[in-house]
């Protein structure tokens, strides 16, 4: 892999304010701890969830890390957090609170796929793809309402799945999945899988005959469809009317809808190796290793202050098996 090299990951989100997140993780404004690189710096972190649809059934989220009101290395104002400050500031002027015709309409660019790793309250490890950070400007007019909602990214894929269509599990046809991993900043490795629905674009994934000791390295495009299903069961009455329950949903999905004619040339050192690969897998599970060595420690804490001193990420980095790739 080449010094600096610059992986595809990259996304474009536009649409109505639907709402800013949840109590669990709300865009607001907040002031940087005492233990931060910059302690008492002002800044903006949460979700931004936008309806990038005109029925208001798409709503994709936009997670934000850390937005300050200028740029550290230019001491420039950052159009990014007045943008978001606005948003917090105007909460009636949301699809939820407002609706669609006082919602403010945004723009986000330069959005990227990364994964959210934690540990669960009951300790299961969760790896979930989220839209995260990039540009955002509140605009007068939104674009075609296809190209709302787009992301492109370099993958390499080690396995495709056929899905059969299943009625009683409420799968209505035939689909694929590619799964692999995609690239961040760093780089840093990132598990991901995606849908295809296209019947041509099945066959061609299904038969690359991608494997993780043969993983096919290339560039897929396609739209974040993040929607709310309903369903609904009735249960027949011996007399009077049926009792029926509705039952809701959130299906996320990436779903694909092109990819490049000649994959990469996975190998060559000028693009992606073997060893690069598993470089960045070891790194990723001492990162791993980390979370859940810091979540025991908390655990341990609670637990009428138990020692807890576990070398995890060492004994993990040395168990990457070379060249099967296992995100």
């Amino acid at each position: 892999m080449k010094p600096n090299a610059k992986f595809i990951n990259t996304e474009k989100i536009e649409g109505y304010v639907y709402s800013t997140g949840s109590n669990f993780n709300q865009l607001s404004e907040r002031v940087s701890g005492e233990n931060s690189k910059n302690p008492g710096t002002k800044y903006i972190a949460g979700d931004l969830d936008i309806v990038v649809d005109e029925a208001g059934l798409n709503v994709v989220t936009v997670h934000y890390t850390y937005v300050t009101a200028t740029y550290a290395k230019s001491g420039q104002t950052n159009n990014t957090y007045i943008a978001l400050k606005k948003i917090i500031d105007n909460p009636d002027k949301t699809w939820i609170n407002g609706g669609k015709e006082n919602a403010l309409k945004v723009q986000c660019t330069g959005v990227s796929l990364a994964v959210n790793d934690f540990i669960a309250a009951d300790g299961s490890k969760v790896a979930a793809l989220r839209n995260e950070n990039g540009f955002c400007s509140i605009v007068t007019e939104l674009g075609k309402e296809d190209e709302r909602n787009t992301f492109s990214a370099d993958m390499l894929i080690t396995k495709v799945t056929h899905i059969d269509a299943n009625e009683e599990k409420n799968i209505l046809e035939d689909f694929s999945t590619i799964n692999g991993a995609i690239f961040g900043y760093g780089p840093v490795i990132i598990p991901a899988s995606f849908t295809v629905r296209n019947k041509m674009g099945m066959s061609h994934f299904e038969n690359l005959d991608a494997s993780p000791s043969n993983p096919v390295f290339t560039k897929v495009w396609g739209h974040i469809n993040c929607m709310t299903i309903k369903t609904e069961k009735k249960e027949e009455s011996a007399f009077g009317e049926a009792a029926v329950q509705t039952y809701e949903r959130k299906s996320r999905e990436y779903v694909v809808t092109g990819t490049s004619k000649v994959p990469y040339d996975f190998g060559d050192e000028e693009v992606l190796t073997v060893a690069d690969v598993n470089k960045m897998t070891q790194d990723r599970q001492v990162m791993l290793a980390e979370i859940e060595e810091r979540y025991n420690k908390r655990k341990a804490d609670k637990a009428a202050g138990a020692n807890f001193n576990v070398n995890a990420a060492t004994k993990v980095a040395q168990e990457v098996p070379e060249g099967k790739f296992v995100f």
